[in-house]
């Protein structure tokens, strides 16, 4: 599998739908390389997996991906990054392909949030596999040990988005409950970290009930900023990676549903190829 010679995309995985939030800033920010993204949508959703599952299922992704040619895959998912990736990097990559990398969502995030937070108390929202993980607060407790952190699991945040109901009544009813119930666990919270790729869809809603002086951390930006820098300082990666401007779409699931549900989240129109992981 290691031998490839010829420069090919970069690969960004995800379980689902949200890492094409992701996608769509890399894009943004990065608009020169050519991209695939492979949504795993036929077992999605991945949150409520186990970490054995999310790591296997990660794994046939990855390998999918560097098949493809792909010399550089973004876990734009923040439970595979969670669950899969700390194995993936240690265990795997080694064997599988030494000169290949395999980066996620996470650690970005926790380096970008030093610079936001000023009172050192940070929330984390995301998946129930996320939270419990403790993956934020493991990798914040690294950089920045002096900070406190509270996670809480949105568990209806996710079917919102996907049923279309990110400015529907019903969201108003959940983001409102699950931002109160953040906060009241440390009301010296200054920050909160969307810790799912799916929650930018529900920012506006977000933003609305949020406690004033409290900033939202949502990764597309950040994550995307942070990969410019990776390339930037790994021109041994960066010459691997193709420029020629394209984004293909593939997933697990029906490709016609694929692409009505992908058009929300990058604002354009996807035509989508099913593939078999």
């Amino acid at each position: 599998m290691e031998k490839v010679d010829r420069k090919a995309a970069i690969g960004v995985f995800d379980s689902g739908y949200g890492g094409l939030s992701i996608l769509r800033e890399i894009r943004r920010v990065l608009p020169q390389y050519d991209y695939v993204f492979v949504g795993d949508n036929a077992r999605a959703p991945y949150g409520t997996r186990s970490f054995q599952l999310v790591y296997e299922f990660t794994l046939e992704a990855v390998k999918y991906l560097f098949e493809q040619g792909c010399q550089l895959v973004i876990l734009a998912c923040n439970t595979a990054s969670a669950k899969a990736l700390r194995t993936i990097q240690q265990r795997d990559l080694p064997v599988l392909a030494p000169s290949r990398r395999v980066l996620g969502v996470i650690r970005p995030t926790v380096e970008a949030v030093g610079e936001i937070s000023h009172s050192g108390h940070v929330g984390v929202f995301g998946t129930p596999g996320t939270i419990a993980s403790q993956s934020y607060n493991i990798e914040i407790a690294k950089l920045h040990p002096d900070f406190a952190v509270s996670g809480h699991a949105c568990p209806m945040w996710v079917p919102l988005v996907e049923n279309c109901e990110s400015d529907g009544d019903g969201a108003d009813y959940f983001v409102k409950k699950d931002i109160d119930a953040l906060v009241s666990m440390d009301g010296e919270i200054d920050t909160v970290i969307l810790g799912c790729t799916h929650y930018p869809l529900l920012l506006k809603k977000i933003k609305q009930f949020m406690p004033q002086g409290i900033k939202v951390v949502a990764q597309g930006d950040i994550v995307a900023h942070s990969l410019a820098d990776y390339l930037r300082r790994h021109p041994e990666i960066e010459e691997k990676c193709s420029t020629g401007g394209t984004c293909q779409y593939l997933t697990t699931d029906d490709a016609e549903k694929f692409g009505t549900m992908a058009s929300i989240f990058v604002n354009e129109t996807v035509t989508a190829q099913k593939i078999k992981l």
